[in-house]
């Protein structure tokens, strides 16, 4: 069985948590940041667990991290 080729994209925009889970940044802390309060955009620093939903497919697409 040949090796799984890794998503190039999905390997700079996941990272599994110790216990296998696929962990995401925040969406909306690009651009705009002026009207935004400092205790948001510093909670949108912070990574966060995948929707259940996509998990299976994140997984899939980054079979070796």
């Amino acid at each position: 069985m040949p090796k799984i080729k890794t998503h190039s994209g999905a390997k700079k925009r996941f990272k599994m948590s110790k216990n296998g889970k696929p962990m995401i940044a925040h969406a909306n802390k690009s651009h705009i940041l002026t009207k935004k309060s400092t205790k948001r955009k510093r909670g949108l620093r912070q990574q966060v667990v995948a929707d259940k939903t996509n998990q299976k497919q994140i997984k899939r697409l980054i079979p070796y991290k």
